[in-house]
């Protein structure tokens, strides 16, 4: 709808600038232009590990990270209280510039412009970080690695905004030639990590990556994702 007709209110307000005039006025760009909901998760991400770098990391993985061997325990609390834990620097702001990349346009999709949007949007991230950890676990039954990181939640945000590409904007098909290509690129990678090891990713120090969680995150995130906007449309 053109600017213009907005110029003359009928009921005699003030007029608004009007964009095409010489000397007119816009409003500045925001700094920060992602919804707040996802510039939080990217500064709890951040704020986390800022916190828990003052601990040992033995001490902070043996009271929040998750192994599969936990579920027979029925420590199922560790599904969420291990995104929250990260191995170092690198892999703490790795996440959090995925998060902030990938859950823009997932959390405008789910209207986390509301509170109940926000809520949902909270809700997705959760749960696809504990279907990711889960798919590693149905993988390794009973193993005892230690798995930490939001990695998997990130991979969900992936899935999710590559059916938003898929679907130019919209809720695109799961089966889309971008979500399928995208997939496929992504598992590539991980399947490379877990063939060749770890030293592919900058900042591992060495150190395992559970690449089996981040495929399972991608999958659980495209496909929930459908759900998770019907639910924000009615929250």
């Amino acid at each position: 709808m053109d600017a213009a007709l907005f110029e003359a209110p009928a009921d005699g307000g003030p007029r608004l600038p009007n964009p095409h005039q010489p000397g007119s006025r816009r409003a500045p760009e925001p700094v920060f232009n992602a919804p707040w909901i996802v510039l939080l998760l990217t500064a709890v991400i951040v704020g986390g590990y800022a916190w828990q770098s003052r601990f040992p990391l033995d001490s902070v993985a043996l009271s929040y990270a998750f192994s599969p061997a936990m579920l027979g325990e029925g420590r199922w609390e560790r599904l969420v209280t291990s995104l929250f834990v990260h191995g170092n620097w690198m892999h703490a702001l790795m996440n959090a510039g995925f998060a902030l990349a990938f859950g823009t346009p997932v959390a405008r999709q789910l209207r986390a412009d509301r509170a109940g949007g926000a809520l949902v949007f909270v809700l997705f991230y959760l749960v696809c970080g504990a279907l990711s950890s889960l798919g590693y676990a149905a993988l390794h039954p009973g193993g005892q690695a230690a798995l930490v990181g939001a990695s998997g939640a990130v991979s969900g945000l992936m899935g999710a905004a590559a059916r938003l590409m898929g679907g130019h904007g919209r809720l695109g098909s799961i089966f889309s030639r971008t979500v399928l290509g995208m997939g496929a690129v992504w598992f590539a990678i991980n399947a490379a990590i877990g063939l060749l090891g770890s030293g592919l990713l900058p900042g591992t120090e060495g150190a395992g990556v559970a690449w089996e969680a981040h495929i399972a995150g991608f999958i659980a995130g495209a496909v929930a994702f459908g759900p998770f906007v019907r639910l924000a449309q009615r929250a």
